[in-house]
């Protein structure tokens, strides 16, 4: 995965690494070809393309947009020219109408982009610099999530659910398949998954456990739907190390959660689930682990997610690999009997009892 071609010249190595040099401006072209209609307006004459002046007339676009415009979609192959005519590519199209790659691109233009002009601090300090770029004085991107401003908020939402909505049909079976009767939620986030839980089973009750401000929203929008007599709450921080989690649970839950927290931090984090299993309960961890993944593309955006984590989310947490997990895991005391792959958008499911 990633390796090179056996042999690459000096001249093609040369161009990757200007690709790299001029990576964050080929990305505001190719984002405000879509903002200004551009791609959209050539998606639609398909093959016959256009002129300088039949785009200008299409999207009422001075020349000198038009013309900067797609001559850095030309340099991104996202558009090509054959005589005096534009057209759109394939890469265009995708930019255009991929689901993945929009939710993508909105959230790294939308929470990162500024916030990554830190990235060298943050990496270093182990701080979230970035994060500073919403104008409060937060720790964690998490405590923020309700306050962000438009479109940051709506954007980073879209980007996480767009991940694990796939999910929820396969991953209802694996938790349900042991016939849990109570399921500990941690970081329940909107209370997406703990709805999914109660409606997909009459007979469990869920506990969410979050932050005060994050629990307080996604009870209520349980709350809301119907489910208030089988929903229940635990508030906690858990960078505390000592606040503890509720006991007595037969499946302990944890969703794109603990890429959120630092080694150290996951470690603590598994450590009290561990304690608050019922005896012959488990521990269900989801997440997608780049070195589990079947495609490259799928292994290059987990790994070039981290650096928002470094620098907007928490300074110092990541997307794990599964042998880190892994690692980490068998630390916290916890014996993996099960490893589902190629849920959803390239999730992996482990499954743990206390060892």
């Amino acid at each position: 995965m990633f390796d090179l071609p056996p042999k690459i010249s000096s001249l093609d190595a040369r161009y990757e690494a200007q690709k790299i040099s001029f990576g964050p401006v080929v990305f505001q072209v190719a984002r405000t070809l879509r903002t200004t209609g551009l791609l959209m307006a050539l998606d639609n004459v398909a093959d016959k393309g256009f002129t300088i002046e039949e785009a200008m007339h299409a999207c009422d676009l001075k020349r000198y947009t038009v013309v900067v415009l797609f001559e850095g979609g030309l340099s991104a192959k996202i558009l090509k020219k054959i005589d005096n005519h534009w057209l759109i590519t394939p890469i265009g199209r995708f930019l255009l109408h991929d689901e993945l790659t929009r939710v993508n691109m909105d959230f790294v233009q939308d929470v990162c982009y500024r916030g990554l002009a830190d990235f060298d601090q943050s990496v270093v300090q182990e701080h979230p610099h970035g994060l500073r770029e919403f104008g409060e004085n937060w720790n964690t991107i998490y405590e923020a999530l309700q306050f962000l401003p438009e479109p940051a908020k709506t954007s980073w939402f879209a980007f996480d659910h767009f991940y694990s909505d796939s999910t929820f049909p396969e991953l209802l079976q694996i938790a349900f398949s042991t016939a849990p009767k109570r399921l500990l939620d941690i970081g329940g986030n909107t209370g997406k998954w703990a709805l999914k839980c109660l409606k997909h089973n009459p007979d469990v009750e869920v506990t969410i456990a979050d932050l005060p401000d994050t629990l307080s929203r996604a009870v209520a929008n349980v709350e809301a739907a119907g489910f208030p007599d089988r929903i229940r709450s635990h508030a906690i921080n858990l960078l505390q190390p000592d606040a503890a989690l509720p006991k007595g649970f037969d499946v302990v839950w944890m969703s794109q959660f603990l890429c959120c927290f630092s080694e150290a931090q996951v470690t603590s984090i598994l450590t009290r689930a561990r304690a608050a299993l019922s005896p012959g309960g488990r521990i269900l961890i989801n997440d997608t682990f780049w070195d589990r993944q079947e495609h490259e593309i799928a292994a290059y955006c987990i790994i070039n997610s981290s650096p928002y984590f470094t620098a907007m989310a928490n300074g110092n947490s990541k997307m794990y690999s599964a042998e880190d997990m892994l690692r980490m895991c068998d630390i916290a005391g916890l014996r993996l009997i099960d490893a589902v792959d190629g849920i959803g958008y390239g999730h992996t499911v482990f499954s743990f009892t206390a060892s």
